[in-house]
């Protein structure tokens, strides 16, 4: 098994119900280990960059309003395959179709307030890490 990173969001509907805890709890009993963390208030424009891939889409404005609306938790997330272990752990993106015990099951609200986020594949992830973080910032 190949160890790897990935990046890992706690959004603004989560941090507002004081849940940074109780889901980085979560991630670390699924054997993830934090290796960079940080909260942060996002600016319109850093979201928008953040999430440029979905700008032509109906959503786009919304998303960026929901993502700066209040303070997030992002972080790099270290394990074996970590990218699929961090997905699985997360769940569907519906919360009611999300598996018993994933933090979506257990912590949001609905599909747009789905508490998380977390990278798809290995470039995504990179891409992520690094939108935010400095390779000095992440401390294995």
């Amino acid at each position: 098994m190949a160890i790897e990173r990935t990046f890992s969001m706690i959004k603004p509907d989560a941090t507002a119900r004081n849940l940074t805890g109780a889901i980085t709890n979560v991630l670390e009993k699924a054997g993830l280990r934090v290796v960079a963390s940080k909260r942060v208030w996002m600016t319109e424009k850093q979201a928008e960059g953040f999430y440029a891939v979905h700008r032509a889409r109906p959503f786009f404005g919304e998303l960026v309003s929901t993502m700066t609306a209040g303070p997030t938790v992002i972080q790099v997330l270290e394990g074996e395959n970590a990218i699929a272990k961090n997905r699985e752990v997360m769940g569907a993106t519906d919360p009611a179709k999300a598996a018993e015990g994933t933090i979506r099951k257990l912590f949001a609200k609905s599909i747009g307030e789905n508490s998380v986020h977390g990278s798809d594949a290995p470039e995504t992830a990179r891409q992520e890490i690094a939108y935010w973080f400095a390779e000095t910032e992440i401390v294995g």
